[in-house]
């Protein structure tokens, strides 16, 4: 691929720290969470947080939508949502004749720059089953015609404290998001002392007023984009230590890989595809540019492993329900096991 020669990539890497320094100050003790919410932005990724409630992921994600400007739309995720409420809704007209108006997904066609669905797994499968199209595709049919949304980027939200009518997310759903993003609460003192006295904080809407609109501009994110991807290169031995984390994870057992109470040879049931593992070198050359640098090392993937591979990797329904116990062994394991260059 050719790089994009008016594309000023130090001019764009300035803007997006910027953006960075813009989430941080909305939201605190969540460096990490930023950095990877960047990340999958400047990939072009579309993004799921999950975390306990009032933890900030929907003001992360609202504060994201505000910088990147352009028209932004959100649904709620309810056990009654339909693939229909995204695209129309029904009405009565001044006259009292039923007429349909478009939903939020199509009001502003190709404009749309952020589709937020909140709570999405309090939906059901097939309210799921047409956003996997809208993220594969950037695409989705309706009204006899092919609707197109080329700078779309899709945020969603997880609540995972409450089971109770909730419908997780299919494997196909999860590979996806780009990334998944975990938030917790701050457990340093001076940042809780912070969120809680600190009235800016308090309300939401002027917190976010406040961040420059459109500080990143959302419809030439695709070509910088691929500028990033092409400046960006992988030494030969970079690229045999990245196949060789990709074949631990895909046969752990067979690399020496031990987990306590878990038998490893039955552990992976599939995962670790080649479109995961190239979105993981993706995130990494993001990574390698918002460092500053023009090469991958072995920090650029280690420090977007997990965000990026674990919820790609499906183990078999023994393990399942441990997943969230057992992902980050495995994964700090190979990171471990493999040596890097």
């Amino acid at each position: 691929m050719m790089l994009n020669n008016h594309i000023n990539l130090p001019e764009w890497r300035e803007r997006a720290i910027q953006f960075e320094q813009s989430l941080n100050s909305v939201v605190l003790g969540l460096d990490k969470q930023v950095r990877a919410l960047t990340i999958s932005i400047f990939s072009r990724g579309h993004v799921l947080l999950e975390g306990d409630v009032g933890v900030g992921k929907t003001t992360l994600l609202r504060a994201a939508a505000h910088l990147l400007g352009g028209e932004y739309e959100r649904i709620e995720g309810a056990i009654d949502l339909m693939p229909s409420d995204f695209l129309y809704h029904a009405y009565l007209d001044e006259k009292g004749q039923p007429a349909v108006a478009p939903g939020p997904l199509l009001q502003h066609e190709e404009n749309l720059a952020v589709f937020f669905f909140n709570e999405i797994n309090r939906a059901r499968p097939q309210a799921h089953s047409l956003l996997l199209r809208l993220m594969a595709e950037r695409s989705t049919q309706a009204f006899n015609r092919e609707y197109s949304f080329p700078h779309l980027t899709v945020f969603a939200d997880r609540n995972r404290l409450e089971r109770e009518e909730t419908f997780e997310l299919p494997a196909a759903a999860r590979d996806r998001f780009f990334m998944e993003i975990s938030v917790e609460a701050p457990n340093d003192r001076d940042l809780q002392r912070e969120l809680m006295f600190n009235a800016r904080f308090h309300n939401v809407d002027v917190l976010i007023d406040s961040l420059p609109a459109g500080l990143v501009p959302y419809a030439a994110l695709n070509e910088v984009s691929d500028a990033i991807q092409s400046s960006v290169r992988a030494e030969l031995a970079l690229q045999d230590y990245a196949v060789n984390l990709w074949r631990a994870l895909r046969a752990p057992s067979e690399v020496g890989i031990v987990l306590e109470d878990v038998d490893v040879s039955r552990l992976v049931a599939g995962g670790a595809s080649p479109r995961g593992m190239a979105m993981l070198m993706r995130a990494a050359r993001c990574r390698a540019w918002l460092e500053g640098r023009d090469y991958l090392t072995p920090d650029d993937i280690r420090a977007v492993f997990y965000e990026t591979v674990a919820h790609r990797i499906f183990f078999t329904p023994a393990y399942e329900l441990r997943r969230e116990s057992i992902a980050p062994r495995l994964l700090n394991c190979v990171l471990d096991q493999v040596s890097a260059p």
